[in-house]
């Protein structure tokens, strides 16, 4: 018997008002990676309030280490999001249903071999960020327990990967509910009640990932759609995952790199000591949040054309682009105001020792005007790699991010002015060239050009 392609809780994006869909898939998407971004912010306002200034530092600077491994499996989920979201929007249900089982094989994959090479490359990443001798312990303590659990992240990211695809992103926020005030009360629990320190909020974090990942996993199961898991259908499909390398390795090598390059940034930021790594931990913090608007509305956009080109209609994927940008662009200038205002008080919700006030609130108030900046290179390079073109965001990404940012903080450092606050503006620049060589491309790009349905022509499967 045939399933249905289209279910209660996934939305066809090919007709019906864009800035409806748009915001109808991006809002439940933002409120969710809100509380995703709980998880490590609960997490570092623990121990910044609970357990010790070395502690905070610990947790707050090892984000570059974990992102270097996630992000080259988030670059492949992405692939997988574009594959599903393509053929979903042609009407080809059996090439969903063989793409979202090669994706959980992959993942079940990844997440072995990443458990295992994350763990071993601890001490070397530390070292590598010139990490200060006293927040050593408390780094290796945090990720040794994170890295044993990464596969709950990655059950979770992938499965909300193939909802998103389809236009479901409700369920997938309500997991997240779930996970991050489960993270906030094991939190208190082992920190406050058993006293376990950075084991306990790293422990907090990993049960309430594996939890979202058994949740999203049983919704994949009881589906009666397309995307529906079944056991027994798990395979391989080299046919899919061939579609799905084209995308997501250039996504998983530009998320890899670009995170090993901020690797590197920490590294200058642990020269200023301690505190400094502090306050730039609460600016990261806030920062993270500053982003989401804009990401969850280039995750739309990367959806809304994936669909679009599948039925080959081009115009009206450049249209939803150009609402997302403004939606985007308008999202971060009415954030930016109440974070310029109450910025000592942001700073002091994570930290208040004064020394580490004094860091994020200058780090802050330097670089929040410069958001507006990223919204202009996520929506395009969304828009990008929703057609199956990844490489050249890849590109524009390494060069902006690693290549010019680099060079930038070695000559700042070396030659000009070797200051906290002329270092972290290698962050900005480097989202204004970005942006810029993003927006040349796009408007000479032809989006139908990487349209990974085999035949524009073949009719839906039936």
């Amino acid at each position: 018997m045939e399933m249905a392609i289209t279910k209660r809780h996934e939305v066809r994006m090919t007709e019906g008002n864009i800035i409806r869909h748009l915001i109808r898939f991006a809002l439940p998407l933002l409120i969710g990676n809100i509380f995703q971004q709980l998880y490590n912010t609960v997490d570092t306002w623990v121990v910044g309030n609970y357990v010790s200034n070395e502690a905070f530092s610990a947790v707050g600077s090892v984000g570059p280490i974990i992102n270097m491994l996630i992000g080259l499996f988030m670059g492949l989920s992405s692939g997988t999001g574009v594959v599903i979201a393509q053929y979903y929007g042609a009407e080809r249900e059996s090439e969903v249903h063989e793409t979202v089982h090669t994706a959980i094989i992959m993942t079940l994959v990844l997440a072995v071999f990443f458990s295992i090479l994350g763990r071993v490359l601890i001490p070397f990443a530390l070292d590598f960020m010139k990490t200060p001798a006293e927040v050593i312990p408390e780094s290796t303590k945090y990720l040794n327990i994170y890295f044993s659990g990464v596969i709950g992240l990655m059950l979770y990211n992938i499965g909300t990967g193939i909802l998103n695809a389809v236009g479901d992103t409700k369920r997938p926020f309500y997991f997240l509910v779930i996970s991050a005030l489960l993270n906030t009360a094991l939190d208190l629990l082992f920190v406050l009640g058993f006293h376990m320190g950075v084991e306990g909020v790293a422990l907090a974090t990993v049960i309430a990932q594996c939890t979202s990942a058994v949740l999203v996993m049983i919704t994949l199961m009881r589906s009666n759609s397309c995307i529906q898991l079944i056991l027994r259908d798990l395979r391989l499909n080299f046919k899919m995952l061939s579609k799905i390398i084209k995308v997501g390795i250039p996504a998983a090598i530009q998320m890899a790199i670009t995170s090993f390059s901020n690797v590197f940034v920490q590294s200058y930021i642990n020269f200023f000591g301690a505190d400094c790594m502090s306050g730039w931990t609460a600016y990261s913090k806030i920062d993270q949040f500053m982003m989401l608007p804009m990401q969850s509305l280039a995750l739309a956009s990367t959806t809304f054309v994936g669909q679009n080109l599948g039925v080959n209609n081009v115009e009206r994927a450049k249209k939803g682009i150009r609402s997302a940008l403004m939606i985007a662009v308008s999202s971060v200038v009415v954030l930016m105001v109440p974070v310029m205002l109450f910025t000592p008080s942001l700073v002091a919700f994570f930290n208040n020792k004064p020394e580490v006030i004094d860091y994020g609130v200058m780090l802050l108030r330097w670089l929040s005007p410069f958001y507006v900046l990223c919204c202009f290179n996520q929506i395009y390079s969304g828009a990008l790699r929703g057609s199956g073109n990844s490489r050249v965001p890849m590109v524009i990404m390494l060069l902006s991010f690693v290549c010019f940012r680099q060079v930038y903080l070695y000559i700042m450092a070396n030659f000009i002015c070797n200051e906290i606050i002329p270092i972290a503006m290698g962050y900005p620049a480097g989202w204004f060239v970005c942006s810029a060589l993003t927006m040349i491309y796009y408007r000479k790009a032809h989006l139908s050009g990487s349209r990974l349905v085999d035949d524009p022509k073949e009719a839906p499967a039936q």
